[in-house]
């Protein structure tokens, strides 16, 4: 059985891991969210826990992209950066659909700046 996502004409598609680092609005403060064993997975407001909250300025992304081709994945992986404060990305192959930072082949890395430039 087949668990990937397929496009219009039932084509698999492939799927591949973008990391970047959101950083925060120098008139937003820093980033802060608490840290809880017992609450994992969803997000809690700050005012409904007592948890020990974490402050940080920056936030790692890993996201997961989707095409048909590599071209395609890099065009929905510009779609979500455009939509994000990252201004550099790198993208990888991960059979093993893992969540770990830097986990797989590393492919190409992204910057506003020169676009994407392919890993060798």
């Amino acid at each position: 059985m087949n668990s990937r996502p397929t496009n219009a004409e039932g084509s698999t598609t492939l799927s591949y891991y973008l990391e970047y680092v959101v950083s925060r609005d120098p008139d937003e403060g820093h980033f802060e969210f608490p840290v809880s064993e017992e609450q994992r997975g969803y997000t809690v407001p700050l005012s409904e826990t007592d948890a020990d909250v974490i402050s940080t300025d920056s936030l790692p992304v890993r996201t997961e992209v989707f095409g048909a081709s590599l071209a395609e994945a890099k065009e929905a992986a510009e779609s979500i950066l455009s939509n994000s404060k990252a201004d550099q990305a790198r993208l990888f192959d991960d059979p093993d659909d893992s969540m770990q930072p830097g986990s797989g082949t590393f492919i190409a890395v992204y910057t506003k700046s020169d676009g994407w430039q392919d890993h060798e």
